[in-house]
């Protein structure tokens, strides 16, 4: 490919075990115009499944980077260290990018160099199975009242911007490290933006067994982040938390009223998760420690 079409920029892709995935993330990948002059697989497999199928892809500047801890946030601040480059990408590998993913988000990257990007990810397959999906139509810019609103599958950044305020909090897992930056971003005063024409494609490849486990997973994290901020003082997190319980009792009720639905619902993870990832964010922010 002409040197013309490669940008100045890394996209970080966390994955752990699921070769497949990310064959179909590189191969996106590759097929930008322009393309990202470098791809870091931050791999935290227990075999070399995925090293073998990065090391078809070199030729498009994807390397492979091990990372012992599993977590996304530690997969991302990894990536974010060793970046090469200071405009950087991110998503998942359950994703596939939009053949523009790469120009529009380094695009941003120059022109809004001290906001976080966020995109559209819009589902394969049955929306139902998709999780963490957004599909709004219009720009949006966020400044100023704390919120989530970034999604990992589809963000851009300025790597030196991120890290100063101490990247992504890897403590917090097996998610909501994508919340908890939001939050601590929005709260320093800086801005998100949403473009709708940042495009990834989130993709359905999850059991119903999978998916509840996912859920539940995702109020763990979030349940260590209220922790988290409650401990430091930070009594905003409180409305959260009540709406939280709120969506949760509220589908919990509709569940029983009218059985149990065909796929498994995010809302109900939040009454099984939330108490279990309070109690070890208790654990684990209660120790004195230097925290994003």
């Amino acid at each position: 490919m002409p040197e013309r079409d490669v940008a100045p920029t890394t996209v970080v892709l966390p994955t752990i075990g699921r070769p497949e995935l990310i064959r179909s993330c590189l191969e996106s990948l590759a097929s930008c115009e322009p393309r990202a002059a470098e791809i870091l697989v931050i791999d935290s497999s227990v075999d070399d499944a995925v090293e073998k199928v990065v090391s078809g892809f070199a030729a498009v500047g994807a390397r492979r980077i091990y990372c012992g801890e599993q977590g996304l946030g530690t997969a991302f601040n990894l990536g974010l260290r060793e970046s090469e480059h200071e405009a950087v990408l991110l998503t998942n590998d359950d994703c596939t990018v939009d053949r523009t993913w790469v120009g529009v988000g380094l695009a941003h990257v120059r022109k809004h160099g001290d906001a976080i990007i966020t995109g559209r990810v819009r589902p394969i397959g049955d929306p139902e199975s998709v999780p963490s999906t957004i599909d709004e139509p219009t720009p949006r810019v966020h400044v100023g009242k704390p919120a989530f609103v970034l999604f990992t599958q589809c963000m851009a950044l300025r790597r030196s911007e991120v890290l100063a305020i101490g990247g992504f909090d890897g403590r917090i897992s097996p998610s909501a490290e994508d919340n908890d930056l939001s939050y601590r971003w929005l709260r320093a005063g800086r801005v998100i933006r949403y473009d709708p024409e940042f495009v990834v494609w989130h993709h359905d490849w999850r059991t119903r067994e999978q998916l509840e486990r996912l859920y539940v997973g995702y109020a763990v994290g979030q349940g260590m982040m209220y922790a988290k901020h409650l401990l430091a003082g930070d009594r905003h997190i409180i409305r959260f938390v009540l709406r939280d319980l709120y969506l949760g009792t509220r589908r919990l009720a509709s569940r029983i009223r009218r059985g149990r639905p065909e796929w498994p619902d995010w809302r109900l993870g939040l009454l099984r998760g939330l108490p279990v990832g309070f109690a070890r964010g208790l654990r684990v922010f209660g120790r004195r420690s230097e925290s994003p």
